[in-house]
């Protein structure tokens, strides 16, 4: 441990701790902007680009960046002199002389840490006019914009890329007043192995990163009388959309949701749960089909298109363990212009699929090629949580005060299972439930498999399924993921079932949710929230949805079979960019 003074406060931390973890803990705020709390992934936060953050360190003539500056043993720091204020308001000043003035039409405008801490910091005026930077908007897909224009170059995206989710893409290119991060030779996305977790999105301070909006086009849809226009929401919506409106972290608004998704004028109101519910029929089926055979183990959940993704640019010799089952909410579109069509006798060409879901690479798996059936999109729009939250706030609904209203029918029943869909380890653990009854053929009264629940980044465990030890693991973000596939490819783990989600902690911290800026309290919130929800489901296994078992019977048939292979299966493929 080490002792230091801060501000004249005596202070004892850690011997490997920073200037700003020592202030933290007395209360102390030094601003930052390249700063970013990496404690639940596991690791640090030390880049010290942005300079914001400096103090004054009692025998050092040259100001020290709080942010990687360690502590030593007797050190004294004053955080709060006239030198070290003023040396942070130029470097603001100077960052600000080489932003665009765009507040107003900004995606981050009013969630942006620049726009906040030039208020904070009193500067109303730029000070250091002169040239600014210009660069190409890139809109090269829809998932991601890139606007290097408001680029501060804090590297958090960097940091995010390539220590967390060890994608690395993004680095620093060009230098001085040229510097950004961008990917090599300044290539846009589409030509890169980006996943489209939109992680870099959720940590960036400014609007260089956002989501691309689809809002206005869904607009002009649900106005348009010759459409018939569904929309489905993902489980880790409702537990996280209230934020947008000054509820409480983890708040549950399903039921506000809906009352605001029917007043909005979409035709039908679907639970992606439902879908979910029918994913796990079709993966349980492969589950065990592969465990009973031997072969191609384990099998790797599909549902998160941001890992699938990385696993085509990363792991391509393994392309034959993830689980062939599109992810929900593309078996619900898949299902809705087919067997809805049939079931209410509407053109299929007639119906848009609205997906509104807490992930930035669902709006990129919309538009994969494979994911369609007679040249129509399974899916035509997706809109993150802060999307469908920006267009309720549009509309003058009053979210808050909504009476709370159910999902439609025929896709709009769910399980228990569905629901934790969202958290990391929720879909492993559906498949469990489903798997267990199948293979004992009882309807087992014990099924939580809490071994797989949690926050932490790996979990290995040897669960009882039916009487058989069944070997599994869970990962959450895409750095963990390749620690896991690495000993895979190595032959070094023997399991029979692996889950995968590319965003820290799952669907509920996805990168179009409500910004947490790493609050790790939050994201536990929300998944408490998904429990809680499961908890009080009347069903709580997929096979049990009325639901889902009228479809097999009506229209699918049974669970990997022709009908059922035919819409909700995919396939993959090598992808080469570099």
């Amino acid at each position: 441990m080490i002792n230091l003074t801060i501000n004249g406060e005596a202070i004892q931390v850690e011997a490997n701790a920073t200037i700003l973890t020592a202030a933290k803990k007395l209360g102390i705020k030094i601003p930052t902007l390249c700063h970013m709390d990496l404690e639940c992934f596991g690791k640090e936060s030390r880049v010290g680009s942005c300079r914001i953050c400096v103090v004054e360190v009692e025998g050092r003539n040259n100001l020290a960046p709080s942010c990687c500056t360690p502590v030593n043993e007797g050190m004294v720091v004053k955080t709060d002199t006239i030198k070290a204020i003023k040396a942070r308001r130029t470097v603001l000043e100077l960052i600000l002389s080489d932003h665009p003035n765009e507040c107003l039409t900004c995606a981050q405008s009013m969630d942006c840490e620049l726009q906040a801490l030039a208020r904070e910091m009193g500067v109303f005026k730029i000070e250091y006019a002169g040239e600014q930077s210009t660069y190409p908007l890139d809109i090269s897909n829809n998932a991601i914009i890139r606007d290097l224009n408001k680029c501060i170059m804090c590297r958090r995206c960097e940091t995010m890329c390539t220590e967390v989710q060890t994608v690395g893409i993004l680095s620093g290119v060009g230098r001085g007043f040229n510097a950004v991060v961008a990917p090599t030779l300044g290539k846009p996305l589409s030509e890169t192995k980006c996943t489209f977790c939109g992680q870099c999105v959720s940590v960036c301070p400014v609007g260089a990163l956002s989501e691309y909006s689809c809002t206005r086009k869904v607009w002009d849809e649900i106005n348009d009388d010759e459409k018939f226009v569904i929309v489905q929401t993902a489980p880790a919506v409702r537990v996280a959309l209230g934020e947008e409106f000054g509820m409480d972290p983890g708040t549950i608004v399903t039921g506000k949701m809906t009352a605001a998704l029917n007043k909005l004028g979409f035709d039908k109101v679907f639970d992606t749960d439902w879908a979910a519910d029918l994913t796990i029929m079709e993966e349980g089926a492969e589950l065990i089909k592969r465990v009973k055979s031997g072969e191609n183990l384990p099998i790797v959940t599909s549902c998160c298109p941001g890992w699938v993704k990385f696993f085509e640019h990363q792991f391509p010799d393994l392309l034959n363990l993830p689980s062939t089952a599109k992810s929900p909410h593309q078996m619900l579109g898949a299902m809705a212009k087919t067997y809805l069509a049939d079931i209410m006798g509407i053109d299929p060409k007639k119906i848009v699929v609205v997906s509104v879901m807490p992930c930035l690479a669902k709006k990129y798996e919309a538009d994969r090629p494979e994911l369609s059936n007679d040249g129509m999109q399974d899916v035509d729009y997706v809109l993150s949580t802060r999307e469908l939250a920006a267009m309720i706030k549009e509309a003058g609904i009053p979210f808050t005060k909504l009476e709370d209203q159910e999902f439609d029918p025929i896709m709009g029943e769910s399980t228990g299972a569905g629901v934790i869909f969202a958290s990391s380890g929720g879909v492993l653990e559906a498949a469990l439930r489903t798997v267990a009854d199948v293979l004992s053929g009882e309807d087992l009264p014990k099924f939580d498999y809490e071994a797989v629940r949690g926050l932490e980044g790996v979990r290995e465990a040897t669960v009882n399924v039916a009487g058989m030890d069944v070997k599994v693991a869970v990962t959450s973000s895409l750095g963990n993921a390749r620690l896991v596939l690495e000993k895979i490819r190595k032959g070094e783990l023997d399991i029979q079932a692996l889950e995968i989600m590319a965003c820290p902690g799952g669907c509920i911290n996805g990168g179009g949710q409500p910004y947490t800026h790493n609050d790790t309290t939050i994201i536990e919130k929300r998944m408490d929230a998904i429990y809680r929800e499961d908890a009080g489901k009347p069903l709580r296994k997929s096979h049990k949805n009325p639901e889902i078992i009228k479809i097999y019977k009506d229209f699918l048939g049974e669970p990997c079979g022709e009908k059922s292979h035919e819409l909700l299966h995919t396939s993959y493929e090598k992808r080469d960019w570099e």
